[in-house]
């Protein structure tokens, strides 16, 4: 019994540190207005953030920035996403349901393999949280 309790001491002093600097080194705290938007090289109306995550190498979430009318032409992508309005009013299309638009706090689930697209409506800019369970990549679906 006390052999156990040692080597759980011992255990505790290695591995607390290890944990406390990884669970430190995830903390982020960043007011929407500070997030550095890049241009997107597929879509030109839109731009991004990495919020969180390696979209290379695993599960991620990325902010969406778009003007009025751009448009996401249909896609898919081997992982699910989720995708979120934070702003904006966006017009969410995904095969085999009703388009419908969302608004803030409107969600959307796409499995593995869905095809979809979105545009952003209304008169103002959409700002949208999209997560991904695994790799990114995406496939363009060729509309005729």
């Amino acid at each position: 019994m006390r052999f156990s309790r040692l080597v759980v001491l011992g255990l505790a002093t290695v591995t607390f540190p290890a944990l406390t600097a990884l669970v430190q080194a995830q903390h982020s705290i960043t007011p929407l207005a500070k997030v550095k938007f890049v241009p997107d090289d597929d879509v030109k109306c839109l731009s991004y953030a990495l919020e969180s995550g390696d979209p290379d190498k695993g599960a991620s979430t990325i902010i969406l920035k778009a003007p009025p009318r751009c448009l996401v032409r249909w896609h898919f992508h081997t992982a699910v996403e989720g995708l979120m309005v934070v702003r904006g009013q966006v017009l969410t299309e995904m095969e085999g349901a009703p388009a419908t638009t969302l608004g803030a706090g409107g969600f959307a689930t796409m499995s593995s393999g869905a095809k979809h697209q979105f545009a952003c409506t209304g008169t103002s800019e959409c700002i949208l949280f999209v997560t991904f369970d695994r790799i990114y990549d995406i496939h363009w679906v060729d509309q005729k």
